[in-house]
């Protein structure tokens, strides 16, 4: 995913900033304010509340891109 959108994309619910990275999930998007996962699938961020995990970031290695 280009960096260049990443820097764009914002959260849909709190509109903060977004974190690139892998985790075992996969690739995701990041908000650390809501503490939510949002998934990349082939390369499009999925940006749907729906479609997003909770994120607890003590429980979980992650390695950020």
């Amino acid at each position: 995913m280009d960096t260049r959108l990443i820097e764009i994309l914002v959260c849909p619910l709190c509109k903060g900033p977004l974190e690139d990275l892998r985790s075992a999930q996969g690739r995701e998007l990041l908000c650390r304010a809501d503490r939510l996962a949002f998934p990349v699938k082939d390369g499009i961020p999925l940006m749907l509340e729906n479609e997003a995990r909770s994120y607890d970031p003590e429980t979980e290695g992650v390695a950020r891109e």
